[in-house]
């Protein structure tokens, strides 16, 4: 007996030093992202108190007007014959300007996606199937590539240079009013990315309704400070728009590494790279929030993954495009505001981490409030340290639920809004699980093994039902 009580004190002690270190450990950093995440609230609210960050509101009709020049639209499609055909016929139908030329890249080993695409075009002139040479899937990057010498081929043919390209992709939803919009903000600018609005009320509510929270969010916050901020602005690879003169100096870029178009071949997240790069130079580039006459938000419309497995494959794409090949391609600015955008968006492995030992020591203190339940255990008080970052953790918990209920209510309905503070956890979980799959992807890579479209699966698609307009 006197051997086993030491041998659980031994053990109890053991614990006890190992929750102390990873709240230390989890405190500290929770209390930097936290401080990060205050900065941008506040930026923001800042925004808001100084008119800075309305949202404009477009008059009645606005959506319909001719285009200033001609505009190409980029779709690269593959295994996408369950949706592809409803976004062709959903742009074309709500975007009727006959300057518009939508470019739609299939593989030749993915004949339902072609046969789809071509059965929806319905004879519309202003389709373009690209049929690439090899077998898919490859990168997205090469596929836009593919789309972009095509594109290159008829301007030599017509004698008509294109004026822009909008990037989309093959699941989409295009609000009326996008195209437009697009076309006059790029008189200014040479990049423009508009919001992106989830899709709720269909699958697992729960698994897609974290991609609203997370955009409701960031489109609405996060990517107002960086415009106002003059920073640069990462692309969402849906919904925004590069000046022809912008693509010329991708390709150009491109060049130097043996690369032939605007965006590289070895990038996973290629669309978060070129709006970087666009925002340095040339014109600059522009976040547009605005809201058509009927209320709704002109934003992309998703259908984001609706299965754990899904999520997680897509969002560790996410993290090791932005994360590791981030650092890896893009590297750091001598800006401090850029580098401190840069380590926003290369938090995911680190946030995992944290968030890792966050959820390890609530399981900690759950077997330790047991052990002292029967009594093997006494109550060790915390230490100040302790309790300061208890309590930093408790009040930053509290701040962030509270600003995600509001972005969330005010674009999807309080309901939601609520629902929100519930889906915290499970987004951790995911971002956890995503961080982990990317840091192995990761490591894959550096042995040498190749860059390949780990695209995510699409079945439903937004325009087959109707958008929840803003409730605010």
């Amino acid at each position: 007996m006197t051997g086993s009580a030491g041998e659980i004190g031994w053990a109890l002690e053991a614990l006890l030093l190992a929750e102390r270190e990873l709240l230390l450990f989890a405190g500290f950093w929770i209390a930097v992202g936290l401080a990060d995440e205050l900065a941008v609230d506040l930026s923001w609210l800042w925004l808001k108190l100084t008119g800075r960050a309305r949202t404009r509101t477009l008059p009645a009709g606005f959506g319909r007007a001719p285009l200033a020049g001609p505009i190409a639209v980029f779709i690269p499609a593959f295994a996408e014959s369950a949706v592809i055909g409803v976004t062709i016929r959903h742009l074309l139908g709500v975007w009727p300007q006959a300057a518009l030329r939508l470019y739609v890249g299939c593989y030749r080993n993915d004949p339902a996606t072609l046969a789809a695409a071509a059965a929806a075009a319905n004879g519309d002139p202003r389709l373009r199937l690209v049929l690439l040479d090899g077998d898919g899937p490859t990168t997205k990057a090469h596929c836009l590539n593919r789309l972009y010498a095509a594109l290159q081929a008829d301007e030599q043919r017509s004698a008509q240079r294109f004026r822009g390209v909008i990037m989309h992709d093959a699941e989409d939803m295009v609000h009326p009013a996008a195209l437009q919009a697009i076309d006059a903000a790029l008189a200014a600018v040479d990049f423009v990315q508009l919001p992106v609005r989830p899709v709720m009320g269909y699958g697992n509510g729960w698994i897609c309704g974290h991609y609203a929270d997370e955009f409701a969010e960031s489109h609405a916050k996060a990517m107002v400070v960086r415009n106002a901020l003059g920073l640069g602005l990462p692309a969402a690879g849906v919904g925004c728009g590069l000046s022809r003169a912008a693509l010329e100096r991708l390709a150009e870029s491109q060049q130097e590494h043996g690369v032939a178009g605007p965006f590289s071949p070895d990038a996973l997240t290629e669309d978060y790279e070129f709006g970087l790069a666009l925002s340095k130079g040339g014109r600059g580039s522009a976040f547009l929030r605005l809201r058509a006459a009927d209320g709704s938000l002109v934003a992309t419309g998703s259908c984001f993954p609706e299965t754990l497995a899904k999520a997680v494959r897509q969002k560790t794409r996410w993290i090791h495009g932005i994360a590791f090949q981030g650092w890896d391609r893009i590297g750091w600015s001598t800006n401090p505001l850029e580098c401190w955008m840069a380590l926003r968006d290369r938090r995911g492995p680190m946030t995992a981490l944290v968030l890792a030992a966050a959820y390890a020591l609530f399981a900690l203190d759950a077997l330790l409030v047991l052990a002292q339940v029967a009594q093997l255990a006494p109550g060790v008080p915390l230490t100040p340290v302790h309790r300061a970052l208890l309590g930093l953790g408790l009040a930053g918990l509290v701040w962030r639920a509270l600003f995600k209920a509001w972005f969330v209510g005010r674009e999807y309905g309080w309901g939601e809004g609520l629902r929100a503070v519930l889906r915290i956890p499970l987004g951790n979980v995911i971002a956890i699980m995503a961080g982990r799959r990317a840091l192995l992807g990761y490591a894959r890579s550096l042995g040498g093994a190749p860059v390949t479209w780990d695209k995510t699966e699409h079945v439903a698609h937004p325009a087959a039902r109707p958008m929840r307009e803003a409730a605010v």
